[in-house]
């Protein structure tokens, strides 16, 4: 779910003044404790995990690994941070059914909708805004943005993961502004297209689908907060050790060795961190900013916000950010808080 591709939208937020101090509390997924993450002290998370029943489904195309409808709320309802599920379709017009008029768009496939494969630009538009903002009027784009460095990205972790087939992938980014309710709204749409191809019967999916919602003029205020909540994500290992033995049983794959399978999770993880530093280098760092600090606690390097002078953080994993270089949580009843130092830069003495 952590895709700092997000950020692009947030892409003036370095020039905001984020508030003082803000206490972040980390939280579990609420539905299975498949991750934590840092939250502001005060938002509401809901929804979680959604696990799709392949009877009243229709098929187990949508059935076979876990999804993943996730929100978090500021305390005034305002802000809404909101990660949408990944969604199985068939695209069958090269398929013998599609081509004698089986199966027409809209209609099921083995419980996934038959549908020609679309952009993520063209997905985003009409079925992520215009279904969760059905009542949306006066639509500006303020920003259309293609992704093809972060397509590339999901490319080069399927070849990682040894799938034989040809997967192509397309992601974007887009900002609307838009008025709903009486209000006046500004929300930024993320999606990556995957495309699986003849070989897979046409199957294709939207990923890590998210968006950003809060009252015009506010997105790039947001950047600092939003920065260091994507980038506290943590992963569950015994959820997930228990999602790919489950989902290699739904789907009837063979069944590897936990060895093997121990190492293409660590490969995949090692991968992903190289290719989110190396999209960070390009245009995370420019765009919002962010440092490495050491966790005095359990001596790991931590990547957090630089929008604030300094970081304090306790053992649960919890962080306090301010500008006040008199602040000491100890001294607000706080007990437990450390001072997370920023990591010496090379050449180290």
């Amino acid at each position: 779910m952590r895709s700092v591709t997000l950020l692009l939208c947030l892409a003036a937020s370095a020039l905001a003044q984020p508030l003082a101090t803000v206490r972040f509390k980390r939280i579990p997924e609420p539905r299975e404790q498949a991750f934590t993450l840092l939250v502001p002290d005060g938002w509401r998370a809901s929804g979680g995990i959604v696990r799709v029943n392949p009877l009243t489904a229709g098929g187990p195309l949508n059935s076979i690994a876990a999804k993943l409808d996730f929100a978090l709320t500021d305390p005034t309802g305002a802000v809404t941070l909101r990660w949408l599920p990944e969604t199985a379709y068939v695209d069958l017009r090269n398929t013998p059914a599609g081509q004698m008029g089986m199966f027409p768009p809209g209609s099921n496939y083995n419980g996934a909708m038959s549908l020609p494969v679309m952009s993520a630009m063209a997905y985003l538009q009409q079925m992520v805004f215009r279904r969760t903002r059905p009542g949306a009027s006066g639509l500006q784009v303020k920003l259309r943005q293609p992704l093809p460095q972060t397509a590339q990205s999901y490319q080069q972790i399927v070849r990682l993961a040894g799938v034989p087939l040809q997967f192509r992938f397309d992601a974007a980014l887009l900002i609307f502004a838009y008025q709903e309710g009486g209000k006046a709204w500004d929300e930024c749409l993320y999606t990556a297209i995957q495309d699986m191809g003849p070989a897979a019967a046409g199957l294709w999916s939207n990923k890590d689908t998210f968006t950003l919602r809060t009252p015009a003029g506010q997105l790039e205020k947001l950047g600092p907060v939003v920065s260091t909540i994507l980038n506290s994500v943590q992963l569950n290992p015994a959820w997930v050790e228990g999602e790919i033995r489950g989902q290699i049983q739904r789907s009837e794959i063979a069944i590897r060795t936990q060895q093997e399978i121990a190492r293409l999770d660590r490969e995949i993880v090692e991968h992903r961190r190289r290719t989110n530093a190396e999209i960070n280098n390009q245009m995370y760092h420019s765009l919002m900013g962010t440092e490495e600090y050491v966790n005095p606690h359990t001596k790991k390097v931590e990547v957090g916000s630089n929008a604030w002078n300094y970081r304090w953080v306790n053992g649960h994993g919890e962080a306090i950010y301010t500008d006040d270089p008199n602040y000491d949580p100890v001294r607000q009843g706080l007990q437990g808080f450390t001072r997370s130092p920023i990591r010496k830069r090379f050449p180290q003495k």
